[in-house]
């Protein structure tokens, strides 16, 4: 830390100071000074036990958590089990959507079962590597991933950071709902809406509990799932569906290898920016490599096991004529996983299989359910007055109104979103990473004991010349059905993103070249 309280002696500042917690064998008060630009709580920091609202007060009764982005005290972090980052991410990636986006590799880039098999296993592990590296920052400073941003990346990009977090939880819960809502529509007369509603539902009523109960649930969710995964592999080796196809090479391979590539990065790494979310109650001075390496584990397992399957049973839509081809082609992988697991006889055993599959989706989203109510506090202060209950349900209500319009285009839905993830990622990734590495030092740089002061954090030019870099690189870069980048275009003959690869070294740049001269000339 670079500063203690030998900092606060003053009278004044003692006067101030409602708290003293001990990071790294250091004393850190908490200040209570409240800025009429930048207030942050409705309570003091530190435990908030008192509800100040109605909403809160039900969420007592029910004993659910209302802290917000208040920072959790030393006192209260009693979490010492290594088993909640592992298993935080490991249910929500044991799921069909990770099957979705392994399946995408041979039906949506034409690539054969090896080199989707090559990339899934290389990509998923380094985007999981990206997201260990945050979590230890939660557990380190008791602050939300989207407060710390504005450490990273200055108050500006900060808070414009929290607002894109926020829209891809909703965009990824409203995307990831649909292939379960396929399934749903393929065991019985289930319209769209229903089979959404009914998800969103399910997902909202658990996040509202808050981190306790979404830690409990995501350490047994990934059971069932499992199951069903060791079914559809046993369902599918006797069909003899699968394909190994051709490896390929030339101009358009590597298009879409890249692309692809975009898509298995964004599908791990896009939970960087809630990833610290999950550790603020574990103990400061709980080792972070060991944290870091379970959450990396959670993450890399699931994954590559989930992708590769889904790759597998992608190769038997390439097949002309057959029945697996004709399910995918009218309800795309929901359709597919259905015809494999039900086929013809559609036995009621199977059929309570897929709805158990189909569930799985309330795993998935429950951590950017919980995660998008704390980032949409930290995107401005009178956000913050409204409870962190009352923003999980809003946000859950607007995803609800996206995946109904999305779930007839899943397939490209699927892959545009999972890319754009990977983009905003690398350029946080970027930034912050020279802001933590470069010139705080690492973790000794921080001073967290007024974060709710924005005349003590960093104003945040730096960061947004780095983000604009990022987006001219983007601009640039990217390959999606409904926009090409002018280098993306000459990459194939179907193009290729290369755009996340580039972010990252166009958000260093411009990040960098302007970041010694806001210190210089601001301090700060």
């Amino acid at each position: 830390m670079s500063k203690s309280t030998t900092d606060y002696s003053d009278t004044k500042d003692q006067e101030k100071t409602i708290g003293i917690v001990t990071v790294d064998n250091e004393q850190v008060g908490f200040s209570g000074e409240d800025d009429e630009d930048d207030y942050e709580s409705s309570s003091p920091v530190g435990t908030k036990k008192e509800a100040t609202n109605w909403v809160d007060k039900i969420g007592l009764r029910i004993n659910a958590e209302i802290r917000g982005i208040e920072r959790v005290p030393e006192e209260e972090r009693t979490d010492t089990s290594l088993l909640s980052p592992l298993f935080i991410f490991l249910s929500p990636n044991m799921v069909i959507s990770s099957l979705s986006t392994g399946a995408l590799g041979p039906t949506a880039f034409d690539l054969d079962f090896r080199t989707s098999t090559l990339i899934i296993c290389i990509w998923c592990f380094i985007g999981a590597c990206c997201t260990g590296i945050y979590c230890s920052f939660g557990m380190k400073f008791g602050l939300r991933q989207q407060i710390l941003s504005r450490y990273f990346t200055g108050n500006i990009m900060g808070r414009l950071f929290a607002l894109f977090n926020v829209i891809s939880c909703i965009g990824w819960n409203a995307v990831n709902v649909i292939p379960c809502a396929q399934l749903l529509s393929a065991v019985g007369p289930l319209p769209p809406w229903a089979g959404c509603l009914i998800l969103v539902i399910c997902t909202c009523i658990f996040a509202v509990f808050g981190y306790k109960t979404v830690h409990l649930y995501e350490k047994y969710a990934w059971i069932p799932n499992f199951i069903v995964f060791i079914i559809i592999i046993a369902k599918f080796a006797p069909t003899h569906a699968f394909r190994w196809g051709e490896m390929k090479s030339g101009e358009t391979e590597v298009g879409n290898v890249l692309s692809f590539i975009a898509v298995i990065f964004g599908l791990n790494a896009g939970w960087i920016p809630l990833s610290a979310d999950y550790t603020v109650y574990m103990p400061s001075n709980t080792n972070p490599w060991l944290v870091g390496s379970a959450m990396v584990a959670g993450l890399t397992l699931p994954t590559i096991f989930a992708c590769v399957l889904g790759a597998a049973i992608g190769t038997s839509v390439t097949i002309e004529g057959s029945r697996f081809q004709t399910a995918y082609n009218e309800n795309s992988v929901g359709g597919l996983v259905y015809e494999i697991l039900c086929g013809d006889n559609h036995n009621q055993g199977y059929r309570f299989i897929v709805v158990v599959f189909a569930l799985g989706a309330v795993a998935n989203n429950m951590p950017g359910s919980y995660s998008l109510s704390l980032a949409i506090q930290c995107i401005w202060s009178q956000f913050a007055r409204v409870p962190r209950i009352a923003w999980c349900i809003i946000g859950n209500l607007v995803s609800l109104a996206f995946s109904i319009p999305a779930y007839y285009k899943f397939e490209a839905a699927l892959s545009n979103f999972l890319s754009i993830i990977g983009y905003n990622v690398s350029i946080y990734l970027s930034i912050s990473m020279s802001e933590h590495l470069i010139y705080r030092k690492g973790f000794s740089g921080y001073d967290v004991s007024d974060f709710n002061n924005h005349k003590t954090l960093p104003i945040g030019i730096a960061g947004v010349a780095g983000f604009c870099f990022g987006i001219c690189s983007t601009v640039l870069s990217m390959d999606q059905t409904w926009y090409q980048g002018v280098i993306a275009r000459k990459i194939g003959g179907n193009g290729g993103d290369i755009s996340w690869e580039l972010n990252i070294i166009f958000a260093f740049v411009g990040y960098n070249l302007v970041r010694p001269f806001e210190l210089k000339y601001f301090g700060r």
